[in-house]
């Protein structure tokens, strides 16, 4: 079974970026080999639509069979007011506990994120898994794309 990967907005940016595009483009060359399946969410066309016209329209230039789509419900929510009212992060980090919440209650393999300050950070994976803990969700395995690729030996 391919492994389901939740990617948020900073992945779909970096491919164009000159510091994390390597990366980010291999990871994008497991997704054209069929290794893997990206879960987007709604949350993240919403996103895109202030992004640069290259950023926006990365993700066509695939087709549809290499996406899971997953829509933001009231039971995402719920979870992204949690990890805040907890105090895992301040509420200017909103959109990216519903992305961690949406990849938490679609039971992904893994969400990837070049977001270092509020979402792959060790302190904070600490805090979401402790939160998805008391409300009896699973816990959430955060990287960056730096981690999901294979190196050879």
């Amino acid at each position: 079974m391919k492994q389901r990967i939740y990617i948020d907005t900073s992945v779909v940016g970096a491919y164009f970026d000159e510091e994390f595009s390597e990366v980010t483009q291999d990871l994008f060359k497991r997704l054209e080999n069929n290794e893997i399946v990206f879960v987007i969410s709604d949350l993240l066309d919403l996103e895109l639509t202030g992004a640069p016209q290259n950023v926006r329209e990365l993700l066509y230039k695939f087709t549809p069979d290499k996406f899971e789509r997953v829509q933001l419900t009231e039971e995402a929510i719920k979870l992204a007011d949690s990890y805040i009212s907890e105090k895992v992060v301040g509420k200017t980090s909103l959109e990216d506990c519903r992305h961690i919440a949406l990849a938490t209650i679609n039971r992904v393999d893994v969400l990837a994120s070049w977001n270092f300050k509020h979402i792959v950070n060790l302190d904070r994976i600490k805090g979401y898994n402790s939160v998805n803990y008391k409300l009896g969700y699973p816990m959430i395995e955060i990287r960056s794309p730096k981690d999901l690729l294979h190196y050879e030996d």
